[in-house]
């Protein structure tokens, strides 16, 4: 049994593109693997086949490398609420709440199930390639760390850190990542990865060298930025990057971008269209002057309905289907288009709200969470049951009322046939071009997968990572000073 952990110096680094890539590429090789973060904080999740609840990344992952998407690979996922709470998936089954202070007196219980979690994978393949969260080198939390340098203890997994070099600082920051780090935790950090490199590599390589000799610790090779890529997200860190095109002939499509946006990967398969351009917005006019507007999946709706009339964006939406232009609502958003939300259970907070009024829904919180695959490519995952209280039209997972569309369904328009209608209609009420039904989003996921795995063949030091991988870490790596004081793991 071989194993990696692909770190980073910082969050959005590249972790999860390497090691999707890496899943493609041992794929390729035959080699069975499974991908795995003990930890995940993302409001983008998925149902697996079983109703498990993973995150995003860990589930395209499991796609790059032709493994069933299980619990097992992300064990814990946290799903912020607000900037101090967070409700807890463990084992992709709700466990609780925990706020941000309380989280570092619950890290044993959930470090036990992320262990348990990786040593039963590990059992049935014959790689596990690990994905850490944010950097190894949290200092502050190393004494209770199951997620980065924890968890290469637990496995003694040798340590890839990658860095993203169009953010500048690239080599000070993989420096760093080591000096920090106590004589245990660096005897398992094995190299390097460069992330997004534009231009001529070579002019790097001093710089390569050099970082070579001040840690004594190689660099597996340089990533292109590869413009053409994007991968099903688990940061909401990526969603500024997701504008397409310019192109005023297309269809515009305005998502709002609520505060606790969530699952704003539903949007990914309306964007490989080729006559679409699709992009995340909070300002009023924007989403007055769209072809489509889309209120995506919230974490917190209760609160994000508050937002959206502080800002002027709910009379924005108001003001569009009153003039007859189409608004879609998904899951959240769904709910935030109906009349009164109640939360009877406190999941939210409490209390009774009304929505924008623009669907004849109604919905009520309960405790129990909602987990299904009711169809192919969609997937449900909310709190909110809604029901429809007045005269509608039926559209999959929800219905329609004039110009206004809501379904409970992520993962709706996936299924090309089903993407291919809406925008055709969409497109008849706007007069911008319909698309012609070419455009298959498995088919373009997949290719996404195989380029990533491409970029890792040729950019890469694949040898060298398949014998760090088979092998572990190498002997007589060097201690990089000044190191950080002797941590007890947990």
């Amino acid at each position: 049994m071989g194993s990696l952990l692909v770190a980073g110096t910082t969050s959005d680094a590249g972790k999860t593109t390497v090691v999707t890539g890496l899943c493609r590429w041992l794929a390729r090789q035959g080699v069975r693997v499974a991908p795995y973060k003990a930890q995940n904080m993302s409001n983008n999740s998925m149902v697996c086949a079983d109703g498990a609840e993973i995150g995003r990344a860990q589930w395209i992952q499991a796609v790059a490398a032709g493994a069933e998407p299980e619990a097992a690979m992300n064990p814990v996922l946290l799903k912020p609420g607000s900037d101090r709470r967070s409700h807890v998936v463990l084992m992709g089954e709700p466990w609780g709440e925990l706020t941000a202070r309380g989280f570092l007196t619950e890290r044993a219980e959930l470090a036990k199930a992320a262990f348990a979690a990786y040593d039963d994978l590990a059992s049935r393949y014959d790689v596990v390639i690990s994905e850490g969260a944010g950097s190894p080198t949290e200092i502050n939390l190393r004494q209770s760390d199951y997620v980065n340098m924890g968890l290469a203890q637990h496995t003694r997994a040798p340590v890839v850190v990658v860095g993203d070099i169009d953010r500048g600082g690239v080599f000070a920051s993989m420096f760093g990542t080591v000096a920090l780090l106590d004589a245990a935790d660096q005897r398992l950090i094995s190299g390097f990865v460069v992330n997004k490199f534009r231009g001529d590599v070579s002019l790097l390589q001093p710089g390569i060298e050099m970082l070579s000799s001040v840690t004594g610790r190689p660099t597996y090779g340089v990533l292109p930025w590869l413009p053409g890529l994007w991968l099903d997200s688990e940061d909401a860190l990526d969603v500024p990057a997701r504008r397409l095109s310019q192109d005023s002939s297309v269809l515009t499509i305005a998502v709002v971008r609520f505060p606790r946006i969530s699952n704003f990967t539903d949007l990914d398969a309306l964007a490989v269209e080729p006559t679409t351009s699709v992009f995340f917005t909070a300002s009023p006019a924007e989403v007055r002057d769209a072809d489509l507007v889309v209120l995506p999946g919230s974490r917190a709706t209760t609160s994000d309905l508050a937002w959206l009339r502080e800002t002027g964006l709910a009379d924005a939406v108001a003001s569009r289907v009153a003039e007859g232009r189409p608004v879609l609502g998904i899951c959240g958003g769904y709910q935030l288009l109906g009349g009164e939300i109640s939360d009877p259970s406190s999941v939210e907070g409490g209390g009774t709200h009304t929505g924008l009024e623009l669907l004849p829904v109604a919905t009520t919180f309960t405790e129990e969470k909602v987990l299904a695959r009711p169809a192919p490519t969609a997937y449900e995952i909310h709190h909110g049951v809604v029901t429809v209280t007045g005269s509608a039209t039926d559209f999959p997972g929800g219905c329609r009322s004039g110009v206004v569309w809501g379904t409970i369904w992520h993962g709706l328009l996936d299924d090309d046939t089903a993407r291919h209608a809406f925008l055709t209609e969409i497109a008849a009420l706007t007069g911008k071009p319909a698309p012609d039904g070419s455009i298959s989003f498995a088919a373009q996921r997949e290719a996404r997968l195989d380029l990533l795995a491409d970029a890792i063949d040729e950019h890469l030091d694949t040898a060298a990572l398949l014998s760090l991988i088979e092998s572990g870490t190498p002997a007589g790596l060097p201690f990089v000073p000044p190191g950080a004081p002797k941590l007890s793991a947990p």
